[in-house]
């Protein structure tokens, strides 16, 4: 089910307050600009008219694999969303970025109500921001037009195919998948921790749980589960 409203705060607000009322899993709310949108650490998002603002509604069960790594299932899958528009373009960056070029296509919020986690998603179709720490980019500026109910449309059909396979499955047919998607192993990257210290290191894939792996200069392995990567 997708609910359309022409403008809003933020998608995600509105349908955390939809599943604190009882809506049900498989719900999504689409707006057409958003006044209040957010990014991840709390960061505004820029919502002009023909960009993608989705939510969509998860119910987590007991036996769901860890609700944090519905990210990596929203980013499979916006990845091969992106794919059917823009073939073989896309690389995904953890935690959740798809980036073309290097440059930032989309962004996920997740975000956690008791059982009702509600994933937001932004897709820049016809607009981009500059921003001020890493370059963006859009289907526009790709020469490709995508309207956001079509890519909405197709979205919803493939996240929900994932969402089976996370539940079915665990997190390793996700996980495997994200890591043909992303950037090579060996990647030059730097992690920006909460407490503002970077770190630099290589890729050096996933931990089974979906934490990112760095091989530092010493040889060290460092695992990081929370923190704003950036390509060097």
């Amino acid at each position: 089910m997708v609910r359309t409203v022409a403008d809003t705060g933020s998608t995600n607000a509105d349908l955390l307050a939809l599943a604190q009322a009882g809506a049900g899993e498989g719900m999504w709310l689409r707006a057409d600009r958003q006044s209040a949108g957010r990014g991840r650490q709390g960061r505004d998002w820029a919502s002009p008219a023909g960009n993608l603002y989705a939510s969509v509604l998860v119910r987590l069960r007991p036996s769901d694999p860890a609700a944090a790594t519905l990210a990596l299932v929203a980013a499979v899958a916006l990845d091969e969303t992106v794919g059917t528009f823009l073939p073989d373009r896309a690389r995904l960056k953890w935690p959740n970025d798809l980036l073309i070029d290097g440059a930032k296509l989309s962004g996920i919020l997740l975000e956690r109500a008791a059982d009702a986690v509600v994933i937001g998603i932004g897709v820049n179709l016809a607009h981009h921001p500059d921003l001020p720490d890493r370059p963006a980019t859009s289907f526009s500026a790709a020469g490709v037009a995508v309207e956001p109910a079509m890519f909405l449309d197709v979205l919803a059909e493939i996240f929900s195919r994932w969402l089976s396979r996370w539940r079915g499955e665990g997190l390793a047919p996700i996980r495997a998948r994200w890591l043909e998607r992303a950037h090579p192993i060996g990647t030059a990257l730097t992690a920006r921790l909460s407490d503002g210290t970077a770190i630099d290191g290589l890729f050096d894939g996933l931990d089974p749980d979906g934490a990112l792996n760095l091989r530092l200069a010493s040889g060290e392995r460092r695992v990081i589960h929370a923190a704003d990567v950036f390509l060097l």
